[in-house]
C-alpha cells in the first residue's frame, strides 16, 4: 500500500488534525505542502478547488473533517462504540463550529480585532464550560482513551492561544489535557519537529 499523500497549504490549518492522527498511530504519509505561489497554477486539479486533500488507494478525498474522520477510524482513533464515536464527532464539530466564527477574512484589523474579541469574551466561555462537562472526571474528552476529539483540542488550543493567550488558563482539567496529548509518543515527535508557521 502507497503511504498517503495529505496536501494543504505552507500552514497547520486545517490539514493539522489529519497530521496529528497520523503521526500519533504512526502510520507513514507524505506530508505535501504546497506555496501560495504555486496554488493558481494547481487549483483546478483539486476537488472543489480547495485543499487539504488526502490521496487514498488512487484517488483524492476532500473536506478536511471527513479526511480526519477517515483516519481517525483508520487510527482507532473514533471511540469505542457508536455513542462514543457520536460524541467524539460532537465535540470534534463543536470546536470547528467555533474556528468557522473567526473573522480570518476581515481586512480592516480593528474591526477584525473587535470581532475576535466578541468571540472570545461571548462564545469561549461556553465552548470551554462544554468541553469540561463533556470531559467529566475523565483523563480524555471521551470514554477512557485518547480519540480524535482530544487531538483536536490540542490543535484547536494552539491556535487560539495566537489570538487570545491565556484564553483556557482557568480551566486546569483542559489545560492538564493538553499536556496529555502534546506527551503522546509519535505525536510528541512530530510537534517538535512539524514547520514552524503562525498558524
Amino acid at each position: 500500500m502507497q503511504p498517503y499523500k495529505l496536501t494543504y497549504f505552507n500552514m497547520r490549518g486545517r490539514a493539522e488534525l489529519s497530521r496529528y492522527i497520523l503521526s500519533y498511530a504512526g502510520i507513514p504519509f507524505k506530508d505535501q505542502r504546497v506555496e501560495w505561489k504555486d496554488w493558481p497554477s494547481i487549483k483546478p486539479s483539486f476537488p472543489l478547488e480547495q485543499l487539504p486533500v488526502l490521496e487514498v488507494e488512487g484517488g483524492l478525498l476532500n473536506q478536511s473533517l471527513a479526511i480526519a474522520r477517515f483516519l481517525a477510524k483508520e487510527a482507532g482513533l473514533a471511540g469505542h462504540g457508536r455513542l462514543q464515536e457520536a460524541q467524539a464527532d460532537a465535540i470534534v464539530d463543536s470546536l470547528n463550529d467555533f474556528t468557522l466564527m473567526i473573522p480570518w477574512r476581515e481586512e480592516d484589523q480593528q474591526l477584525k480585532k473587535e470581532k475576535i474579541d466578541g468571540l472570545f469574551d461571548v462564545h469561549a466561555p461556553k465552548l470551554l464550560g462544554y468541553l469540561e462537562k463533556q470531559m467529566g472526571d475523565r483523563e480524555w474528552l471521551v470514554g477512557d482513551a485518547v480519540t480524535w476529539a482530544d487531538l483536536y483540542w490540542h490543535v484547536c488550543f494552539t491556535t487560539f492561544s495566537v489570538l487570545r493567550p491565556g484564553f483556557a488558563d482557568r480551566h486546569s482539567r483542559l489545560c492538564a489535557l493538553l499536556q496529555r496529548v502534546g506527551s503522546l509518543p509519535g505525536l510528541d515527535h512530530w510537534l517538535q519537529t512539524r514547520p514552524k508557521t503562525e498558524f
